[in-house]
């Protein structure tokens, strides 16, 4: 095949690289080890806080450690899976606000649930039962 027939075909080498530039593409070395140290560090420091025993209140150390999380979920979405409000006209960004969007109404949904479930299924005590008996 000529050189004109490969890029009328998609089979040309300068049709695939124009391509994946106007996708946004795969993220270079550099960016890939920038996220790799990123997401180590925000592991590592998670870790040393129970290890360590670092914070005296563990609450403290449970909101620390769920901040870390989210934001290490960050770095993973942005340094690896390459999403960004400019890739694919935004639609995969949307996407993942609507994910998020229902994840969030489920769990909080079902926490709800669960805690009335507990509150009001829970056993009397021997003193309720007499007190409403009368």
């Amino acid at each position: 095949m000529s050189a004109d027939a490969h890029r009328l075909t998609g089979h040309g080498q300068d049709t695939h690289d124009a391509h994946a530039h106007s996708e946004g593409g795969h993220g270079s070395f550099q960016s890939y080890m920038t996220g790799f140290v990123l997401s180590v560090i925000l592991t590592v420091i998670p870790f040393w806080l129970v290890m360590g025993n670092v914070l005296d209140n563990s609450l403290v150390t449970t909101l620390v450690i769920l901040a870390l999380g989210g934001v290490q979920m960050v770095v993973h979405v942005i340094y690896f899976l390459h999403m960004s409000t400019k890739s694919e006209g935004g639609w995969t960004f949307m996407a993942l606000i609507f994910t998020i969007t229902l994840v969030v109404i489920m769990l909080a949904g079902s926490v709800w649930v669960m805690y009335h479930l507990n509150h009001n299924m829970m056993p009397m005590d021997a003193h309720d039962v007499m007190n409403n008996a009368r």
